[in-house]
């Protein structure tokens, strides 16, 4: 007999899921972007992750401390940042499920300006079974 999940148990697996997700959500980011940038420019410097992002340099310097902390970048003082082997797997695991959902988004008619903004959102939220369900859809049509 199959023992039923009481609704406060799945809105409270929710909301952990969620802020779990929204830990990983600027570790995505920042590795997605410094990728895209050493991919456009042969190399990421802060001052440009800071202007692609819509932030400031200190925000820049202070996130990628916590990333070269976890492993996800390289940087040396007034170079270039670089990622390490985990920061690329993270940078195109991110490419990957953005562009899923992004084509996803697209094929069901959302206009291309929305499914990018909104694909850039959902993208960390969206779990891996949803996300294979997705690609199925998009191979079918």
């Amino acid at each position: 007999m199959k023992r039923k999940i009481s609704s406060s148990a799945l809105r409270s697996a929710a909301f952990n899921r969620t802020r779990a997700d929204h830990s990983h959500e600027l570790a995505h980011d920042y590795c997605e972007l410094i990728a895209e940038l050493i991919d456009e420019k042969g190399e990421a410097r802060g001052t440009d992750i800071a202007l692609r992002m819509g932030v400031s340099n200190a925000t820049v310097a202070k996130t990628l401390k916590r990333l070269s902390e976890q492993g996800l970048v390289e940087q040396e003082p007034y170079r270039a940042v670089f990622l390490t082997g985990e920061g690329w797997k993270l940078a195109e695991d991110g490419k990957r499920r953005h562009e899923i959902v992004e084509k996803f988004l697209l094929a069901l008619g959302v206009s291309q300006r929305t499914a990018e903004v909104d694909s850039e959102g959902i993208e960390h939220h969206v779990s891996a079974e949803t996300l294979k369900a997705m690609a199925r859809f998009l191979a079918r049509s």
